[in-house]
């Protein structure tokens, strides 16, 4: 049976906060586990779920220096940096 130890929680990101907190939304924060026995990491990112106005489903990565886009829209298939997903959120209206 695969073990895993939880190395680290990650919290939600203040600023897509900021920018959902008119909307209706749930989050669940995102964890790093460590399969015991084993020198393999798991990454479980923090998940936005919008349900209104639109429905859209945001994954943070934690992500390392190299990759500049941690967010992950679902429905457009597509990476984002901070910058480009607080423009979708302003986009969409009330």
């Amino acid at each position: 049976m695969l073990e895993f130890k939880t190395m680290e929680t990650l919290n939600p990101n203040t600023e897509i906060l900021e920018a959902i907190k008119n909307y209706t939304y749930k989050v669940k924060k995102g964890t790093v586990k460590h399969l015991l026995h084993t020198n393999l990491q798991v990454i479980e990112p923090t998940e936005y779920q919008i349900t209104y106005p639109a429905t859209l489903t945001i994954l943070e990565y934690k992500v390392n220096e190299i990759s500049n886009k941690p967010f992950y829209i679902k429905e457009h298939n597509q990476k984002y940096n901070l910058k480009e997903i607080i423009q979708i959120l302003k986009k969409i209206k009330i």
